[in-house]
């Protein structure tokens, strides 16, 4: 069985505030330690229930986050960026599960640093007129892979997110949400403890493919019109108002032609903190 381990850090065990995730905030170090131990936490359940490999993708901001001298060295590693699929950079259809570490809710939700893949500057993703974040695009994007996302694990409003997605998903919540920058943390020890067992168990009982259509649309309202109008500038994309661009295909093709919008926009924005 092959593994494939999509690793945010907003959800990770005891991370709290944009000085945990981002370089170079006070406790940016010491997050990149957490991180790869809810990572290793995961390798070692995928392990327990008969992985031969897994491969981890560094899916966080830079993605030179985890620290490999202190990752499980039966972990295969795909650090930096840029990288054309983003958050699953490596995944292919010869891997039997996708385990997400470390993700948060999206954009507009309650939750411990929501928001959807650039901060303020995406406001909302709708994906067939259902409103999304990184969460439901990676699942979608994994199920035309024909691989299903076994497990995730973050705060209790992304676990919520992910069973709303799929209800077959096993989720582990690490941290309850008491506001955007605030949490009531799981023990340490304890989180490591549950996030094996959670990716052991979902990997003994592995979820079946959903239907999907063979075309999507995928909508996504910008805070800045600057970025709409660049966007114009891709074949097939249209915008639907100042700050809103939409266009349909597969969804392989979706999300990476989504991974350049976020270039573009990074280009046009600079990419302001989200705190």
């Amino acid at each position: 069985m092959k593994v494939y381990i999509s690793a945010d850090m907003e959800g990770v065990t005891g991370l709290v505030d944009a000085e945990d995730v981002q370089p170079p905030g006070r406790d940016y170090e010491r997050g990149r330690g957490m991180m790869t131990e809810d990572v290793n936490a995961a390798v070692r359940g995928a392990y327990a229930a008969g992985a031969s490999l897994v491969l981890v993708n560094d899916a966080h901001g830079p993605m030179r986050n985890l620290l490999p001298d202190l990752l499980d060295p039966r972990a295969l590693l795909i650090k930096g960026r840029p990288k054309p699929m983003g958050m699953i950079e490596g995944l292919t259809a010869e891997y039997d599960a996708v385990v997400c570490v470390g993700f948060h809710a999206r954009a507009g939700v309650l939750g411990v640093l929501s928001h959807s893949f650039m901060g303020h500057e995406i406001e909302d993703i709708w994906l067939d007129d259902r409103e999304t974040g990184e969460i439901g695009m990676l699942h979608a994007a994994a199920g035309a892979l024909g691989v299903p996302v076994a497990a995730l694990t973050g705060d209790n409003t992304a676990c919520a997110e992910a069973v709303a997605w799929d209800a077959r998903i096993r989720a582990y919540a690490v941290k309850q949400a008491k506001d955007r920058f605030a949490a009531q943390l799981v023990p340490v020890a304890d989180s490591r403890a549950g996030i094996e067992q959670t990716v052991h168990e979902a990997l003994l009982d592995l979820p079946s493919i959903p239907t999907q259509p063979e075309t999507h649309r995928l909508t996504v309202r910008w805070q800045s019109a600057s970025v709409a109008a660049h966007l114009q500038a891709i074949p097939g994309v249209q915008k639907t108002d100042d700050r809103t661009v939409t266009t349909e295909g597969d969804m392989l093709h979706l999300y990476r032609l989504f991974n350049l919008y976020l270039r573009v926009a990074t280009a046009v924005t600079s990419n302001p903190p989200y705190c």
